[in-house]
């Protein structure tokens, strides 16, 4: 395969799926946690800030994760971000959003190990589409974490 070239199901993949700015908050949250229930789920590759946190918050997400690189300890966030939890079985998962204009709000319910759930989530749209500028979680915000 030459260097840069996708494999034509990935290809055809990428050429049915709408930009991302077109794709709503709802089908935004439900591409991250939709994979939580499966038993064999790993997790979402939060680390690949990009892909799922605004442009601020990703880089202070970043620069803690090399900076606790560096020093050889773990990074502030020391769990799954989407969960509230470094171990999970989830189920009953459910999603709600709000949108107005630029901005929304998601709701995420679910049961993980048996124990009700509920995240917030403060969506917003950048020029990536659909970005989490927070996450309002049972141990705390994201936000505040990166503010310690």
């Amino acid at each position: 395969m030459a260097f840069g070239a996708l494999p034509a199901q990935a290809w055809a993949q990428a050429q049915s799926e709408p930009p991302k700015d077109t794709v709503t908050p709802e089908a935004f949250l439900r591409g991250i946690y939709t994979p939580y229930p499966n038993q064999d789920f790993k997790g979402q590759p939060f680390w690949q800030v990009d892909r799922f946190f605004t442009p601020d918050l990703a880089r202070v997400i970043e620069a803690d994760m090399r900076e606790a690189k560096r020093r050889g300890e773990v990074p502030r966030l020391d769990g799954d971000p989407f969960v509230d939890a470094q171990d999970w079985d989830i189920a009953k998962l459910a999603i709600m959003v709000k949108a107005e204009g630029p901005k929304a709000v998601g709701l995420v319910s679910f049961e993980n190990q048996g124990k009700p759930t509920e995240i917030k989530l403060d969506l917003v749209r950048t020029g990536m589409g659909w970005r989490i500028a927070d996450i309002k979680a049972p141990s705390g915000t994201l936000s505040e974490l990166y503010k310690k």
